[in-house]
C-alpha cells in the first residue's frame, strides 16, 4: 500500500470535508477517479466485482461510470481497500434485504478519521446551522452509549456528537433496561421551565413510542425556542404506524417543536456519510445557504424537505430492472459515492428506494421489496427497527418499545413551575 498504509488521498479528502456544504464540489471527479484506481489496487473483493464488469481505470473516465458494490455483498466478505491488521474500527452493517445475515464495515485510522470529520461537519451543517464555533447545548440522546454498543453506527456517531455539540450534563438514555424514561421526562419539565433550548437525538421508533404514549397520558411540553429533533435509523422512509406528516404533528403537539425543526438522517453503515434533511438549516441560514449541484439539465423541482449531499458524495437513482441512472424525479434504487469510503469502496448500491432532484439532492421513499422475483417499486411495509432486520435486533427494537410502555407507568408528568 502506498506510503506504508498512509494513503495519501486522505488529507486530500478530509480537506474538502473541512470546507462543510460550501466546499468546492468540482474536486470530487478527480478524487473518485484516484479513489477508484487505488481500491482497484488493494481491494481484492471490488477488484473481482470490477473484472467481471470489465471496469479499469483505462475505460473509467467519469465517477458515473465507476462500479457500485452491493450493499449485500458486505455481509459476504471483508470488502477493505486497507490490510485487516491495521483495522481499529468494526461496525455492523444496519441489515438489508437479506434479513438474517450481517456484516462488519472496517476501517483504518484513516478511514474512521474520515468518517468521524464527515459526519461531524454533516450535524454542525444540517443539525446545528445556527451555532458559531464552540457553542454548545444540552443533548438527549435516545440511544445507546458507544461502551454500551461499540459495533452500533448510531451509537459511536452520537458519542462524537456529545462530545463536539453537547453541555456537560447531555446523556445517553438508552441503558440495559431500555429507554430512561424518568430522566427524558425531567428533563423535559426542566427545559420548559428553564427556557434553555434542547437537542433530542435518536431511533425514531424511539420518539413514536414515547410520544405516542405522552399523548395517551395527556401530557405535552412546551419546550424553548431553538429546540431541535433528529431522528434516524428507524424506519428508512416510514415512522411506524405514522405518516410522516402525522409524526411532525405528534412532536410539535407534545414537544412543542415545529416541522421545520425536525430532522430526518439517514445512514448505513456501508456508506461513511450521514444525510440530513435539508428544513432546518434553509429554515435558519436560507435557501441559499444550502449548496447543491445540477446533474441534468432536465427540469425536476426538489421538495422543502430533501437531503442534500455535500460535495465530497454523490447519489445515483438507478432503475431497479437494469441499474442503469434514471433522470431526476424517477423512482428506483438509491446509489451512494463518498470519498469518505476510501478505506473499503467508492461507491455502494443500496436496496433503499427515492428519488433523486436536478440540483443533486434526493429523497429515500423506503427499503425495496422483492414481488414475484422482481423489485417492487412500492416500498415494503415493513418497518425497520434502528439495529436492523435480522430477528434479534427486531427482539431488541421490540423490548425498548416495550420498557417505554412499562416505564410510562411509574413517572409522573413534572408540574411546571
Amino acid at each position: 500500500m502506498r506510503g506504508g498504509g498512509l494513503d495519501p488521498l486522505a488529507p486530500e479528502i478530509l480537506s474538502l470535508i473541512a470546507a462543510g456544504p460550501g466546499g468546492d464540489p468540482d474536486r470530487f471527479e478527480g478524487l473518485a477517479l484516484a479513489v477508484f484506481a487505488h481500491q482497484l489496487e488493494q481491494n481484492a473483493p471490488f477488484r473481482e466485482f470490477c473484472r467481471t464488469r470489465g471496469a479499469s481505470p483505462e475505460r473509467i473516465t467519469s465517477w458515473r461510470a465507476i462500479p457500485a458494490f452491493p450493499s449485500d455483498a458486505f455481509k459476504r466478505e471483508v470488502v477493505a481497500s486497507f490490510p485487516a491488521e491495521r483495522a481499529v474500527m468494526a461496525q455492523l452493517t444496519s441489515g438489508s434485504s437479506q434479513a438474517n445475515a450481517r456484516g462488519r464495515i472496517y476501517r483504518d485510522e484513516q478511514g474512521r478519521a474520515l468518517v468521524l470529520a464527515a459526519n461531524r461537519v454533516m450535524t454542525g451543517a444540517w443539525l446545528f446551522p445556527d451555532f458559531a464555533a464552540e457553542r454548545r447545548c444540552r443533548l438527549l440522546l435516545l440511544t445507546p452509549s458507544s461502551a454500551l454498543a461499540p459495533s452500533m453506527g448510531m451509537a459511536i456517531g452520537m458519542e462524537e456528537t456529545r462530545r463536539r455539540f453537547g453541555t456537560a450534563d447531555s446523556a445517553f438514555l438508552v441503558g440495559r433496561s431500555g429507554l430512561d424514561v424518568a430522566t427524558l421526562t425531567r428533563a423535559l419539565g426542566e427545559a420548559e421551565d428553564t427556557g434553555v433550548p434542547l437537542a433530542l437525538v435518536g431511533a425514531t421508533s424511539a420518539f413514536v413510542v414515547y410520544l405516542t404514549a405522552c399523548r395517551e397520558r395527556g401530557w405535552s411540553f412546551r419546550l424553548p425556542a431553538g429546540s431541535r429533533l433528529a431522528d434516524g435509523g428507524g424506519y428508512r422512509g416510514r415512522f411506524g404506524e405514522l405518516t410522516r406528516d402525522g409524526y411532525y404533528q405528534l412532536v410539535e403537539e407534545v414537544l412543542g417543536v415545529p416541522a421545520d425543526h425536525c430532522v430526518n438522517v439517514l445512514g448505513m453503515a456501508e456508506s461513511a456519510t450521514n444525510y440530513f434533511d435539508s428544513v432546518l438549516r434553509e429554515r435558519l441560514l436560507g435557501a441559499a445557504a444550502t449548496q447543491a449541484r445540477s446533474v441534468s439539465g432536465e427540469a425536476s423541482q426538489p421538495p422543502t424537505r430533501r437531503k442534500v449531499p455535500p460535495p465530497w458524495t454523490r447519489v445515483l437513482a438507478v432503475s431497479a430492472r437494469d441499474l442503469s441512472p434514471l433522470p431526476p424525479g424517477e423512482t428506483g434504487l438509491l446509489r451512494h459515492y463518498d470519498l469518505a469510503n476510501l478505506p473499503t469502496v467508492l461507491g455502494v448500491q443500496s436496496d433503499n428506494l427515492g428519488r433523486t432532484f436536478a440540483d443533486g439532492s434526493f429523497e429515500i421513499d423506503g427499503r425495496a421489496q422483492v414481488v414475484d422475483g422482481e423489485v417492487s417499486l412500492l416500498p415494503s411495509e415493513r418497518p425497520v427497527g434502528p439495529m436492523g432486520d435480522r430477528r434479534i435486533f427486531r427482539l431488541l427494537d421490540d423490548y425498548l418499545r416495550f420498557s417505554i410502555r412499562f416505564k410510562m407507568r411509574g413517572v409522573s408528568r413534572p408540574k411546571p413551575r
